[in-house]
């Protein structure tokens, strides 16, 4: 059914029910007037072409009622604006009222007002409207003149979409700021706030309490300096900055063919850009460079740098303490010190660093008018100034318009299409940089020459010695020095095994690339993994699997028995297992009947001893990071072995957690400290939450995402409420629940519930729950409630550096650097 045609239905049947049907002489479906007064809890307002709904709503306990905007398609997922966010009623006898000053009241069963629009003094109108518009902005207006007394778009929540202003009027010091809801069930105000500065050029700012976490980079006429993304998204948005006298304030509007989409602050102080539609999009990710000033005063962040150090110098500067400069709190200072004599034209100079998000503008003066050169002429006539750039670069060449800044600069970092930032630095530094420039010219043809003759002497040894050698210092290239104790294989006996990579061969496809059945010259049956050149599964993936699986031996973790790098190709060749992967049995309704409780239970208990052996027993300390469904494979037997160790990650004996700069893994099964926290901490506990993730769905036959099940956000709150309500066998596959043994089952949903706990110092160590999975009589502690639903109405989908998140209707949880 399409969304437009789903809109009219839901029109339709609004109007049948309340009897507000339009050309009905009593009042339209989107507005409060003469003929309507209120709404009571059950009624709703829906805008004209259906795309949004005003009504009551529960994000969390029923008792909790909220007035709210959400876009219709979501039912209630994509709430848009609360009025009564930091005062719920507590019944269902509550009703929003317009009286004759165009006054909104939201009040209780008690006629207590729970919540009211201060609506723009002035005359009082003759008749006034409240509308709910297309554009998912609630309006009242005096019906005699059109004038608009209040607007729910002036009073932001957490949530930007479409038309609505982000910004300040500097004459009165109003803001149109969000605010994060205090949890993702409480619409409370939170601790996180998203503001615009206006001090130097427009810039947004992101505050956890009375600290800054993120801001932008300035507005540099086309987008914010730093999310350069912005540009590409002109497809579906449009990017508007107003700048008048009254007004500072950030707009964004969808392109004509452009699907809903909302800018929401979250619990952690992230914007996050969530897009209904059935499209696949990547957005940008944060990264430990978003941190607001992470490398402290004239510190260089670089993401994208080989080693763990992100923090650098702009040039001419040094550590202020460089055996610290991982942790970059103490910033940088100057070689040499700057001298300003006759204005500083004879003394001091600028250095360009190219490519940055411009530093904070808090410190710095701004000039439209100026030039690029009047604005270096007047850096060098002020012994204050330290750094200049052009404030707008819609024109091209340098750009135009002038920021100085004054004192030091912070928060700067390297960005696709960075602007130029201009650096004063004393002569005698810019003398020694231009030293070591000349040197370079004078090294680079050297160089140049001494790697054409190691070019030379690489072809030799490809010719005299052999493509055997070439292959040996291309796998040593990808692989690194370690010891692999695995057989390489030749890639011409893969083509020869698969028959050429046939199709009647290929045994699945994934986000890696391909699998196809193979048969090696000494009659061993083999799956050979073939990684895609598109795919996001790179060196270091393919790395990982060689390396980490070679060494492992254990009965629930699949073999691999060699490998082969030719060229561009990379491939894996494991074992072959017959019955392919779990998720084709438990997800189908025809073969799930395979699998008996006693099965199910045998595959729960094997999964958590493999998990046990890469946790605990073996030789390396491995986090895992992708387990699910479809990554446990099947033997003859039915015993599971886990498979796709491309994301694990090594951790150190003693090592308990671990940070990344990027999510990779599967959303549904990622948990919520990995998933959404900025840091993207991970440790043995992130294996746990997957783990429980896995045990619900092998005992009710449900993927995480429940798509037909639309009561329920996902298979957590849809176990979890069955646990509450008493009646957890409800969840129990119904291919097994008349033969299971019922304490069984539900001592596995309750270790399952454990598993999957927000916090994790809640949940169990695999150790932990293998001894509770083989022990029957061990008490099992009380779960609490999971309220971390990333995945609503959506499917579980691989991500990784370059992965778009997959859903149902929306592309979920891609941070953005707006």
């Amino acid at each position: 059914m399409s969304l437009n045609l789903r809109r009219v239905m839901l029109v339709a049947v609004l109007c049948l029910s309340t009897g507000t049907c339009v050309g009905s002489g009593v009042s339209s479906p989107d507005a409060l007037n003469h003929g309507r007064r209120n709404i009571t809890d059950g009624q709703t307002l829906v805008s004209a072409g259906g795309s949004f709904t005003l009504g009551f709503f529960s994000p969390g306990a029923p008792s909790r009622r909220y007035l709210g905007i959400w876009f219709s398609a979501s039912m209630r997922e994509a709430v848009v604006w609360v009025a009564n966010r930091d005062n719920p009623l507590n019944d269902t006898a509550d009703v929003l009222v317009i009286n004759g000053a165009g006054i909104l009241h939201l009040l209780d069963g008690s006629s207590r007002a729970a919540w009211s629009s201060n609506t723009t003094d002035g005359d009082t109108p003759s008749a006034a409207v409240a509308q709910l518009l297309e554009s998912g902005n609630l309006v009242v207006r005096d019906e005699s003149s059109g004038a608009v007394l209040w607007q729910s778009f002036d009073h932001p929540s957490n949530t930007l979409i479409a038309g609505m202003r982000f910004g300040r009027n500097p004459q009165t010091g109003v803001e149109w700021s969000l605010t994060s809801w205090r949890s993702p069930d409480d619409p409370a105000t939170g601790d996180c706030r998203r503001a615009m500065d206006t001090r130097g050029l427009p810039d947004c700012v992101s505050w956890r309490g009375g600290a800054k976490k993120y801001r932008t980079g300035p507005w540099n006429g086309l987008w914010f300096s730093g999310v350069p993304e912005m540009a590409s998204y002109s497809d579906m948005l449009t990017n508007q900055m107003v700048v008048r006298p009254d007004e500072v304030a950030y707009v964004f509007n969808g392109t004509a063919a452009a699907p809903f989409s909302r800018l929401v602050l979250s619990e952690a102080g992230v914007i996050q850009r969530l897009v209904w539609d059935a499209d696949r999009r990547v957005w940008p990710v944060w990264d430990v460079c978003d941190d607001y000033a992470k490398c402290g005063a004239f510190g260089l962040c670089n993401v994208n740098t080989a080693s763990t150090l992100f923090c650098g110098c702009v040039v001419g500067l040094v550590p202020v303490s460089p055996a610290h400069m991982r942790e970059a709190s103490a910033g940088c200072q100057r070689k040499a010190p700057l001298e300003c004599r006759d204005g500083g034209a004879t003394t001091d100079g600028f250095a360009v660093v190219s490519g940055v998000k411009l530093p904070d503008t808090d410190n710095a003066t701004v000039d439209a008018s100026a030039t690029l050169e009047e604005c270096r002429a007047r850096c060098l006539a002020n012994c204050s100034c330290v750094a200049f750039a052009a404030a707008d670069i819609r024109g091209g060449g340098g750009g135009s318009g002038c920021v100085i800044w004054f004192g030091d600069i912070v928060d700067v970092r390297y960005v696709d299409k960075g602007q130029e930032l201009y650096v004063r630095l004393a002569k005698s530094e810019l003398a020694a940089n231009k030293k070591r420039g000349s040197m370079l010219k004078i090294l680079l043809p050297v160089m140049a020459c001494l790697l054409v003759l190691m070019c030379i002497f690489l072809v030799w040894i490809c010719k005299f010695r052999g493509m055997r050698r070439k292959k040996d210092i291309q796998a040593k290239t990808i692989l690194g020095d370690e010891n692999i104790e695995l057989p390489f294989v030749s890639f011409r006996d893969i083509v020869t095994a698969t028959n050429d990579f046939s199709k009647e061969n290929m045994l699945g496809q994934g986000g890696f690339g391909k699998v196809y059945k193979g048969m090696l010259e000494d009659d061993t049956e083999v799956a050979i993994k073939r990684l895609s050149k598109s795919s996001g599964q790179g060196v270091e993936e393919f790395r990982n699997e060689v390396v980490l699986i070679a060494k492992l031996q254990h009965r629930n973790l699949v073999r691999l028995l060699g490998y082969c790098i030719h060229g561009d190709e990379r491939l894996l060749i494991y074992e072959y297992l017959p019955n392919k992967s779990l998720d084709i049995f438990i997800f189908d309704d025809a073969s799930k009947y395979v699998l008996d409780w006693p099965t199910r239970s045998q595959i729960i208990k094997g999964v958590a001893r493999g998990l046990l052996y890469l946790h605990q027993d073996s030789r390396l300390t491995i986090i895992h990071r992708d387990l699910r469904s479809s990554n446990i494979l099947l033997d003859v037997d039915m015993s599971p072995k886990i498979s796709d160790f491309g994301m694990a990650r090594i951790f150190g004996r003693n090592q308990q957690e671990a940070n990344t700069n990027r999510v990779v893994g599967t959303y549904g099964y990622m948990s919520p400290e990995y998933a959404m926290d900025g840091a993207f901490a991970f440790s043995v506990k992130s294996d746990t939450y997957s783990f429980g993730v896995l045990l619900l769905e092998i005992i009710s036959g449900l993927k995480i995402s429940l798509p037909h099940l639309s009561d329920f956000p996902n298979l957590l709150a849809y176990a979890w409420n069955l646990w509450n309500d008493g009646k957890p066998m409800d969840m129990v596959d119904s291919s097994i629940v008349d033969n299971c043994s019922p304490t069984e089952v539900l001592r596995c949903i309750h270790i399952g519930l454990l598993c999957v706990q927000d916090n994790p110092n809640n949940r169990p160590l695999i150790s932990k729950v293998v001894f509770m999975l083989e022990n029957e009589a061990t008490p099992l502690s009380t779960p609490r409630q999971p309220v971390y639903f990333a995945q609503r109405n959506s499917e579980a989908k691989e991500i990784g550096e370059n992965t778009t998140s997959s859903m149902n209707s929306m592309s979920l949880t891609v941070l953005e650097g707006w």
